[in-house]
């Protein structure tokens, strides 16, 4: 399943979530519920996976734990607040940088819709390759 197939499954899944549990809980709630709902539908999650830094050629364990690392390619983060800042995408973005993945989905239950708490990162995604113009006739 490429990625973009892959974020609208958690996406679906956060949705379910959502629609059961709604606003209010703790992010550990949220967390173990998309654990389960992303179980139920066979996506291969991770679920707080250390994350390293690199400093200088030598691997750290600096205390960084992905919320939930999906099929090795999307990071997903999980929060329950009043509302998204910007270091909550700095966060996501710089856990990106250091696992590797290009894309990640930062995820805030705490909204009484659910599409209003999402957002979609993503850091050096690859660009497609530009089509090749047709020959003029």
């Amino acid at each position: 399943m490429g990625v973009n197939g892959l974020t609208s499954q958690i996406i679906g899944a956060a949705i379910e979530v959502h629609r059961e549990l709604g606003p209010g809980l703790l992010e550990s709630a949220y967390q173990a519920c998309m654990i389960h709902e992303l179980a139920q539908r066979h996506i291969p999650i991770e679920r707080n996976k250390p994350l390293y830094v690199n400093y200088k050629g030598t691997p750290i364990d600096a205390a960084y734990r992905l919320d939930i690392l999906v099929d090795a390619q999307v990071v997903v983060e999980i929060k329950s607040v009043e509302r998204l800042d910007p270091v909550h995408t700095a966060q996501v973005l710089t856990y990106l940088r250091l696992s590797g993945c290009n894309v990640g989905l930062l995820i805030n239950f705490n909204v009484t819709l659910l599409r209003h708490g999402i957002r979609r990162l993503v850091h050096n995604f690859p660009e497609p390759s530009p089509r090749p113009l047709r020959p003029q006739r």
